[in-house]
């Protein structure tokens, strides 16, 4: 009898090293049938975990980040070269001034390998103006 090479997840590490042998799979550029098959199937067995052991719903994407960046020990400053984004946006990311750009969200779930529809759903951005005249403009416009 043959022993199966892929089994249904059952804990964290071999969540881990399933996912790095799709990572490996998908970089391999190997494009047969039989690898195209193995992708499929670790696909969709990281999806079925990810589906029954992660609650992403309960956090807004800015909080996911946050919780990914403690999970890796990841600093903000990692997150410029990871991204290729500057230290501003990075930070008004990670203050909810500014929302995720679609690069940004493809980037960071292949990083962390998840859907991007984790990263891709509304949460509040509190943009604050600095400079009041720019604040006046519809008004000065309107007079005009």
């Amino acid at each position: 009898m043959t022993t199966l090479k892929y089994k249904v997840i059952t804990s964290k590490a071999q969540y881990r090293d399933y996912c790095r042998a799709l990572e490996a799979l998908v970089f391999s550029g190997c494009k047969d049938r039989n690898t195209k098959d193995e992708i499929a199937l670790l696909t969709l067995l990281i999806e079925k975990w990810d589906e029954a052991h992660n609650s992403f719903d309960d956090l807004d994407p800015i909080q996911l980040l946050q919780s990914f960046m403690k999970e890796h020990d990841l600093k903000a400053k990692d997150l410029v070269f990871l991204l290729n984004i500057s230290k501003g946006y990075v930070s008004d990311i990670l203050n909810y001034k500014k929302g995720l750009s679609k690069e940004v969200i493809r980037k960071l779930a292949m990083h962390f390998k998840i859907s991007q529809d984790a990263f891709n759903r509304p949460y509040k951005v509190t943009a604050h103006l600095k400079n009041a005249s720019v604040m006046n403009t519809k008004k000065k416009l309107a007079e005009a």
